[in-house]
């Protein structure tokens, strides 16, 4: 008989020895970090994708803007600065429909009796009063007499500005005085009114805050 090849012992596999109890936990602490990575990563991430739109919405509340449309339009109209008409609307009513204590309409809040002189120097003979509520109309009649108001004054915008607040006959008055003193007209010495003063001045700052936050949308 021949002889038999010896046969193999199989042994089997020895079995994966498991992590000590330190080494799982720091494995534990290591997937923890960076799934902590990932997740400010991604929130990071959706902070920056975000960021143009609160900024966008926090500079709405702080500087409203709205109709800039027919802003863009009454000011290619009657030659004027959109950003003037913008700056006006803000200090007036800060773009809201609302009616003064004193009857003043809309969102450049004009006077009744002013609202009636303006429609008839215009040419609205259909206008009623309850027309001033509707922006294009409103926005139409303030532009118009704001225009109406540089031209009075030569184009001085402190001049048309503090008649806008204060009346025109008031100004008038200021103004001659001013004249016959020989001074040139400044608002901190020759408008009696602080209401008046205060208002020259947050229109004219307004307007520059429009001219450089809301270029595009003005059209400037």
């Amino acid at each position: 008989m021949s002889a038999q090849a010896p046969t193999r012992r199989r042994t089997a596999p020895a079995a994966p020895r498991r992590p000590s109890g330190a080494r799982r936990r720091k494995l534990l602490r290591r997937r923890l970090f960076l799934l902590a990575g990932g997740l400010l990563a991604s929130v990071a991430f959706l902070v920056l994708l975000a960021r143009p739109f609160a900024d966008k919405a926090v500079q709405e509340i702080a500087l409203p803007l709205r109709h800039e449309d027919i802003i863009r339009q009454q000011a290619a109209a009657k030659d004027l600065d959109p950003s003037l008409i913008a700056g006006v609307i803000y200090v007036e009513s800060r773009f809201r429909d609302q009616t003064s204590v004193a009857g003043a309409k809309g969102l450049m809040q004009i006077l009744p009796s002013t609202a009636d002189y303006i429609a008839r120097k215009s040419g609205g003979t259909a206008f009623v009063q309850g027309d001033l509520a509707t922006p294009q109309i409103n926005i139409a009649y303030g532009s118009w007499y704001l225009r109406y108001l540089l031209a009075h004054y030569e184009g001085s915008e402190l001049l048309a500005l503090a008649a806008y607040n204060a009346g025109e006959g008031k100004v008038d008055e200021w103004h001659r005085d001013a004249s016959a003193r020989g001074e040139a007209f400044e608002a901190a010495t020759h408008i009696p009114f602080p209401e008046t003063r205060s208002y020259v001045a947050d229109v004219l700052e307004a307007r520059e805050r429009y001219e450089r936050q809301y270029r595009r949308e003005l059209g400037l």
